[in-house]
């Protein structure tokens, strides 16, 4: 990389959070792209989406890519229970439930006590990191100008609560289960049907329909698609890590500690410029979510991806048409 790229982890103490209990000694795990300026405001905070971790977000920061090391200081904090942050599967008494808002505290600590921001540029995540990006400007009004919600939500939806207690359930039925997402080995046949049911979400109808994870990804057949794309990417994941992730991403809400419930209220609070970009297909953050959040927003713009890629079009690694058009609108948004 021509770029400086730094990193390391940032202990927090005994970490209180919000719906009850402690993260003893957590420590949050983080990288940084790029220079940060004199007056250590050209920071973009990108957190990351549901399993991954700061590497599997790198490929999207560069001179070319979406986020611009050369321009702005690029911020990835690791999310609690990802395997590099302090980690459910890692603790026997990690709390029950971590939240979006307890994550993006622990992250703003990191950022204004360890690395001296003093403004945040902009917000920007992806799916469960576009939730995050939603917290920081409902949490931090004053410090963030700007937030990218890419295939995401202010609150998560019912229909995509459905789909989350559908995967808890598949967990929890493992013999291997313990209770409250603690396992007494890695669930292998449950992590398998896991795959399987995300692969059904994670793309759309009109993706299979036209057969792109052949065509454009080059599967044989289906049922290696599956293996390959699915089975494999969740089976490197501790099933403890998934259940809590899956929680926290249940109780994603800005309106909670923001104003008592009231996500109208909420979002009309925010003083960020709100870039909106759902998946025109994604079955998990419906473009109808973020349609009836614009109207409540005092700067916010919806422009949803025109793509068959379902939930995979805000993170189109492997699709350089969606690819085009998020560098197109995040680089001209950066720059308003």
């Amino acid at each position: 990389m021509s770029w400086p790229v730094t990193g390391g982890r940032f202990a927090l103490g005994d970490l209180d959070v919000e719906l009850g209990g402690t993260i003893r000694g957590a420590e949050l795990a983080w990288q940084a792209h790029g220079t940060l300026n004199a007056a250590r405001d050209n920071v973009v905070v990108h957190p990351c989406s549901y399993g991954a971790d700061h590497d599997d977000l790198a490929w999207q920061i560069g001179p070319d890519g979406v986020l611009d090391p050369e321009r702005w200081f690029v911020v990835v904090p690791d999310m609690f229970s990802n395997g590099l942050s302090s980690s459910a599967a890692d603790d026997p008494d990690f709390p029950a439930v971590v939240t979006m808002a307890d994550n993006v505290r622990a992250q703003h600590r990191l950022l204004t006590e360890h690395l001296g921001v003093t403004g945040v540029a902009c917000a920007y995540g992806f799916s469960m990191g576009a939730g995050q990006a939603y917290h920081w400007a409902a949490l931090y009004p004053e410090l963030v100008q700007r937030a990218v919600v890419v295939c995401g939500s202010a609150r998560t939806a019912v229909h995509n609560r459905v789909f989350l207690s559908g995967l808890l359930r598949v967990l929890e039925a493992a013999p291997e289960h313990l209770g409250g997402g603690r396992f007494s080995a890695q669930p292998v046949a449950a992590l398998k049907a896991f795959a399987h049911v995300y692969a059904g979400w994670g793309l759309s109808q009109d993706f299979y329909r036209e057969r792109l994870h052949e065509t454009a990804l080059g599967a044989p057949d289906l049922e290696t698609f599956l293996r390959t794309d699915w089975e494999e990417s969740f089976a490197t994941s501790r099933a403890g890590n998934l259940y809590a992730q899956a929680r926290t991403w249940a109780e994603a809400d800005i309106s909670r500690g923001v104003a008592g419930g009231d996500l109208p209220a909420a979002l009309a609070s925010l003083q960020a410029s709100v870039l909106l970009l759902p998946g025109a297909t994604d079955l998990y953050f419906r473009v109808a979510d973020n349609e009836a959040e614009l109207e409540h927003l005092r700067d916010g713009v919806l422009h949803p991806i025109p793509s068959v890629w379902g939930h995979r079009a805000g993170n189109p690694r492997t699709n350089p048409e969606d690819l085009a058009f998020l560098r197109r609108e995040v680089r001209a948004w950066l720059e308003r």
